[in-house]
């Protein structure tokens, strides 16, 4: 008689964002990362996109309804289980409903990575339409933001130079619970830095690595709630974050010898 299967119960980690074909960036990229932290992932596309490893031609609304496929999850979303939302063509209306079930719907931690556009090709949001989205997003509270410096300068009408306080302010005064202001944009050395209604906290100081990947803010994002959902607390996780990108960094492939290096998956 064969022994009964035993199941362990494994974090879920809910992705909306773009899908991006090459899975260079948006919730492919997210969820190869997950897969390797070590939690389950699953994905919503918020918006769809032409895009390859060169750049990004165009960027459409989904093609059906996010708010009725986050409904088909919600059976899947119990338990310890968390959220990450990245780039979004939804209508506003359409993002208030998802933002709306997804507070009740109770994630253990969520997290925005507010994207205004791909690095290479077309654009989608200005500054006043990622504030409305903040709106929407940061109202609901417990939200962390992860902005790079030149989107948080750019959603607070500030210069990159401001400081780290200053940068987060405007996400801080819309709601959200903290900010994780990315540095990787930054000249020379890398920090990023933890920004809560406490105070400004360095996630420490970098070395700059050579190269340029693709999809390093999914990626961190995506890392970040992992190992949130994995125990550790909101400034380790990302300080853990961090130091899993420097330790794969090297290990970045061109798929097919095409386009920028996205990171290769590592196999068990």
């Amino acid at each position: 008689m064969s022994e009964p299967v035993s199941e362990r119960a494994v974090p879920v980690a809910l992705c909306l964002g773009g899908l991006d074909p090459s899975a260079g960036a948006g919730i492919l990229r997210d969820v190869l990362t997950l897969a390797e932290v070590g939690v389950y992932p699953m994905g919503i596309p918020t918006a769809e996109t032409l895009q390859n490893g060169l750049a990004c031609a165009r960027i459409t609304s989904p093609s059906m309804s996010a708010r009725e496929r986050l409904e088909l999850l919600r059976p899947h979303l119990g338990g310890v289980w968390g959220v990450k939302l990245g780039l979004c063509s939804l209508a506003l209306e359409e993002l208030r409903s998802v933002v709306s079930l997804l507070a009740d719907l109770g994630p253990t931690c969520r997290i925005w990575d507010p994207i205004q556009a791909p690095t290479s090709g077309v654009g989608l949001h200005d500054a006043p339409e990622l504030r409305r989205m903040a709106t929407l997003i940061l109202g609901q509270g417990g939200w962390v933001v992860s902005p790079n410096r030149p989107e948080a300068a750019t959603f607070g009408a500030l210069g990159e130079d401001a400081s780290p306080e200053t940068l987060a302010r405007a996400f801080l005064d819309a709601g959200a619970s903290a900010v994780w202001l990315k540095g990787g944009h930054a000249e020379g050395s890398v920090e990023d830095v933890w920004v809560d209604p406490t105070g400004v906290t360095s996630l420490g100081v970098r070395p700059r690595l050579a190269g340029d990947r693709r999809g390093t803010g999914c990626t961190l994002a995506a890392a970040w709630l992992g190992f949130r959902l994995r125990g550790a607390d909101d400034i380790n996780a990302a300080r853990q974050a961090c130091e899993w990108l420097q330790e794969r960094w090297q290990g970045a492939v061109r798929p097919g010898g095409a386009g920028r290096p996205s990171f290769a998956p590592v196999a068990s």
